[in-house]
Parts: C-alpha cells; sequence; structure tokens
C-alpha cells in the first residue's frame, strides 16, 4: 500500500509542476536567418549561473558558430583552430561601450576565457581580420533559443507568468512584447532592419 502511495504522490508531484510550465513558440519573420528569442529579466528571481563553458571557435577565418545565445553568468571559452593568430574583442554589451573588452591576441591551439555578467547582444570582432565578425548573445534567464533558418523558435519549460520577450537579429531593430505564458503559447515578432 505504501509503495502504491508513493507512486501516487511521484505522479501527482510530476503532473503538478508540469501543470505550471509551459512552451513559448513562434516565428520571427520580417528578417532572413536565425535570430534569437529570450526572455527578460524576472523581477524578484535570480538564476544560477551555468557551470559548463561555452566554446566560440574561430576557424576558417569566422566566428564558428556565428551566432551563440548563453545565459547570463556563462564562461565562454574562445578558441583559435586556424594556423593564423586571431584577436577577441568587442565595443560594447548591449550597446554600453564601457562593458568593451579585448582579450588580446593568440596563437593556434590556445584558447582564453571570459564570464559574461551582462545581459545584451554583443558583436565579436578579431583586429587582426577585420571582415571576421560574430555575435554573442547573452540571456539574464535560462529561457531563451535560437531560430531556425525560417525563424521558427520553442522555448519549453517556461514557468507559467507574464514576462517581457525579446527578438533579437543581426542587424536588425530588437523587439520586445509582453507575453503570457499558459501552457503552450504562441509569440510572432515582426523585426525590421
Amino acid at each position: 500500500m505504501k509503495r502504491i502511495a508513493i507512486i501516487l504522490l511521484t505522479g501527482l508531484t510530476a503532473y503538478g509542476t508540469a501543470a505550471f510550465a509551459g512552451t513559448i513558440h513562434g516565428k520571427v519573420s520580417g528578417v532572413k536567418g536565425e535570430s534569437v528569442v529570450y526572455v527578460e529579466a524576472i523581477a524578484g528571481k535570480t538564476f544560477p549561473a551555468p557551470t559548463a563553458h561555452v566554446t566560440i571557435d574561430q576557424k576558417g577565418l569566422m566566428f564558428v558558430p556565428h551566432i551563440v545565445v548563453v545565459q547570463q553568468g556563462t564562461t565562454v571559452d574562445f578558441l583559435n583552430s586556424d594556423t593564423v593568430a586571431h584577436n577577441v574583442f568587442w565595443s560594447s554589451v548591449n550597446g554600453d561601450k564601457k562593458l568593451g573588452h579585448n582579450l588580446g591576441t593568440w596563437p593556434q591551439g590556445q584558447r582564453k576565457d571570459f564570464k559574461f555578467d551582462h545581459p545584451g547582444a554583443i558583436p565579436l570582432l578579431c583586429n587582426v581580420h577585420p571582415d571576421m565578425a560574430g555575435y554573442l548573445v547573452v540571456s539574464p534567464t535560462p529561457y531563451y533559443a535560437i531560430t531556425d533558418k525560417t525563424g521558427a523558435y520553442k522555448i519549453e519549460n517556461v514557468p507559467d507568468g507574464s514576462y517581457s520577450v525579446t527578438a533579437w537579429h543581426e542587424g536588425g531593430k530588437t523587439k520586445t512584447s509582453p507575453v503570457k505564458v499558459a501552457g503552450d503559447t504562441t509569440a510572432d515578432f515582426t523585426v525590421t532592419k
């Protein structure tokens, strides 16, 4: 009898947890290619920084991947896989030039890391190769996604509630809209250049 009660209690707990978490999905239109969609900071809620590092490679004279999204507090490792020296710098974080930084220049096979504590879009550049560019978007919450090439996205396990959700696209105007999550929720965005 105890075993049945435990199984029932476990099942009800799992059902109760699932009932209060939803999915935000939709499409970013008005632009071509990948965009980033994320839930803005939630008043009174903090999230522990991820312990796993994310790697952005410099390979074939490109930042690979070209667009990366991470949660605030994540450490990013910048690897140089090319046979030439590379540099990584950014002039601002979300337009704030005081948060610009230069990691310096290093040879093939080496990496440098940096912990990103400020949310927003960060244009990544290499002063050795001015044509190289990539983007890092730092989300203030763990609720984010990169769209596919058609603009479709899905963010799972978002607690039910009302949030500001932002869509970012390279070269586009960032769009933020209120979204009320209640189970399966659709939020479409139109981003303009």
